[in-house]
């Protein structure tokens, strides 16, 4: 079987964990790399001598002959390359988030349709084994009815100058919830500060609101003394959490709860029964997770498979956010979410089933 010959562009704070693992994988060969910063490039080529070409200019890549490339460049840069990459017939995978407004999105989609090659968005907690647990966990129902959703990500920096802590850190945590939720929220409303830099938020408090009431709220933060990376699910049976700093047990399940029970001998009074029972850790076998997201994409380029994260994940992804961003700049008034419009959806194999106009893939 012919290796698939893969690119990258960008080689800054997170292209060198792309580069490391498709070098890694023998069903690629890692061959070219390109970045800004000629030292980085150096290094590189130097850590890792099967890579052929290092350039300043990723269209150099374009006379290579290469089956497809990973891009992590800065966000505000996504759009241009993939779609350059798209034109010139390469199979794309792009880092998170996928651009920095729908149109862009639609338009990556649109193009790779045309082209018929794969875009695929860096949503890695998808391709992560703790989110995995905690969605079958969620779906056999031993939480019962879930009532609420609380994420935190937070730690010190690194601060990005023009895009905010929402567009940086919301993208994992939203991608996380429409995955274990199996749907899109209807409406966000968000609040931030801007504390450092004046010009650009650094703690952000995002809430949304998912079908059938069901609340999740967000706290982003790039100011903070904690890294802190958890997912708290609470249903009326009992609790989850999800802590990606635990290095053990990084999915624990409560048997914790609360009901409220009508008193009968006195009108409209209620009390409240508490139960508290044993904390489960189940086992999880560890995969890295960007290894395994290197992984699908090869194998979605090879047989022209649907990504699990594929651009209409990426466009869902980027409408919230987008919607976060008017609540933001509106006091966090409550914003609806823009649907993603079915006449671009139908018949695509992504499609499971429309919720208020929106398809929800799986």
């Amino acid at each position: 079987m012919r290796k698939l010959n893969v690119g990258a562009i960008g080689c800054g704070y997170w292209g060198p964990n792309f580069i490391r693992n498709f070098i890694e994988i023998p069903e690629a060969d890692l061959r070219a790399i390109a970045d800004l910063d000629q030292g980085q490039l150096d290094h590189l080529q130097t850590r890792y001598p099967s890579i052929e070409i290092a350039t300043k200019d990723y269209r150099d890549f374009f006379a290579l002959g290469l089956d497809a490339v990973v891009i992590s460049t800065p966000p505000e840069t996504h759009f241009s390359i993939a779609q350059e990459c798209l034109l010139h017939g390469l199979h794309v995978l792009v880092e998170k988030p996928l651009t920095i407004n729908s149109h862009q999105a639609r338009e990556l989609i649109t193009l790779a349709e045309k082209h018929d090659r794969v875009l695929m968005v860096g949503h890695l907690f998808e391709y992560n084994s703790s989110v995995h647990t905690l969605k079958k966990i969620i779906e056999s129902g031993e939480l019962g009815d879930i009532f609420y959703i609380d994420a935190v990500r937070a730690s010190l920096g690194l601060f990005h100058p023009t895009l905010n802590v929402i567009w940086d850190l919301a993208p994992h945590d939203i991608s996380i919830l429409n995955y274990l939720l199996g749907d899109v929220p209807l409406n966000v409303s968000a609040r931030g500060s801007a504390c450092v830099h004046r010009a650009v938020e650094d703690v952000a408090y995002v809430t949304l609101m998912y079908p059938n009431n069901l609340l999740a709220h967000l706290r982003l933060s790039w100011l903070d003394p904690h890294k802190t990376r958890r997912i708290t699910v609470v249903g009326n049976k009992k609790m989850a959490v999800f802590d990606d700093v635990e290095s053990l047990e990084k999915v624990r399940v409560y048997n914790k709860g609360v009901k409220a029970i009508r008193r009968t001998d006195t009108y409209g009074e209620f009390q409240f029964a508490y139960h508290y029972g044993d904390v489960v850790s189940p086992y999880i076998h560890f995969e890295e997770p960007l290894h395994s997201e290197c992984l699908h994409f090869l194998e979605c380029v090879r047989q022209r498979k649907k990504p699990l994260t594929d651009g209409y994940n990426g466009l869902r992804v980027v409408n919230v956010i987008e919607a976060a961003q008017r609540s933001l700049k509106n006091g966090g008034r409550a914003v609806p979410i823009e649907p993603t419009p079915v006449h671009m959806l139908n018949g695509h194999p992504s499609s499971k089933a429309v919720t208020n106009g929106i398809y929800i893939g799986g």
